[in-house]
């Protein structure tokens, strides 16, 4: 039952020793670490687009269904909003919380949710009204039970300066198959809904400086939520059978669909990387630089 004789060596390899035969480093881990944070933005930037690229090689290769990332994006959604609900009860407080973006992201899932109904109407259908109730839940407790506590100054974004410019995008572009216009253009709605919906929540954090670890942990879920959502639209493009692989070309929605994904994945990417560095150190309050998110 003990580890494996040869285990000790093995770790023991990955900490460089000097000429004199003492650990000079502590290990290779966290002389990588190290680099990562003395590295400027730029060359931050370009590690963050090298493991992205890894992570979209790796799962071409390994996932015969790329629908699953979806699945996985909405249970990684889902585990974010648990986390809030937990600590609404738990702690009693929602300060630090974006009421507007949690309406917002009720809009979009309600939206969705109607459009899956009546177009597909499959595991997806099913996600997302467990993740509408769960929304929805988290909006009565801030409305009704921890109004007192709510940031309404720091919450400033109006519902109208992210939801009206969604719409008219969704007129224009918005895919073209043989459901219902109007389905159509509620389903693109939905699309760039979610990629904004998060706005208003990243303006708040960037106000107060200071995030909460499970407010933080929401919304580190809905960055890994994003960039799997982002992915399963990323890896369409390399499968030559995909919907939005053969619609490209024939129109602005392929498009705005892949910078819509792309953009929400790059808005959380930042806040990510402090979230796992906050995370290593064991912290249970994030400060945020300024400039980030």
């Amino acid at each position: 039952g003990g580890l494996p004789a040869c285990l000790p060596a093995c770790l023991g390899a990955l900490r460089p020793m000097g000429s004199d035969g003492l650990d000079k480093s502590g290990g290779l881990i966290p002389r990588l670490i190290k680099k990562v944070k003395a590295a400027g933005k730029g060359a931050k930037a370009a590690m963050l687009v090298g493991v992205a690229l890894l992570s979209l090689l790796l799962m071409h290769f390994v996932l015969e269904d790329h629908d699953i990332l979806f699945v996985l994006a909405e249970g990684v959604h889902g585990m974010g909003i648990a986390a809030l609900c937990y600590r609404l009860n738990k702690a009693g407080t929602c300060a630090g919380l974006s009421r507007t973006s949690q309406e917002l992201t009720a809009v979009f899932l309600a939206v969705r949710l109607y459009c899956s109904a009546v177009m597909e109407g499959d595991i997806h259908t099913v996600l997302d009204l467990i993740t509408l109730a769960a929304t929805l839940y988290v909006i009565y407790v801030m409305r009704f039970k921890l109004a007192s506590s709510y940031s309404r100054e720091l919450d400033s974004i109006p519902h109208l300066v992210v939801v009206v410019p969604c719409l008219v995008l969704a007129m224009i572009a918005h895919p073209h198959t043989v459901h219902w216009i109007a389905n159509r253009v509620l389903w693109a709605f939905a699309v760039y809904l979610e990629a904004v919906s998060v706005a208003p929540q990243v303006r708040m954090m960037q106000r107060a400086q200071v995030v909460e670890k499970f407010t933080a942990f929401y919304v580190f879920a809905l960055g890994v939520s994003r960039f799997l959502s982002c992915a399963h639209w990323l890896l369409q493009v390399l499968d030559p059978q995909s919907f939005l692989r053969t619609a490209l070309g024939t129109g602005l929605w392929p498009v705005a669909v892949l910078l819509s994904e792309i953009v929400q994945t790059f808005i959380l990417a930042d806040f990510c990387y402090y979230y796992i560095k906050m995370a290593a150190a064991g912290e249970s309050v994030m400060r945020l630089p300024i400039g980030v998110v």
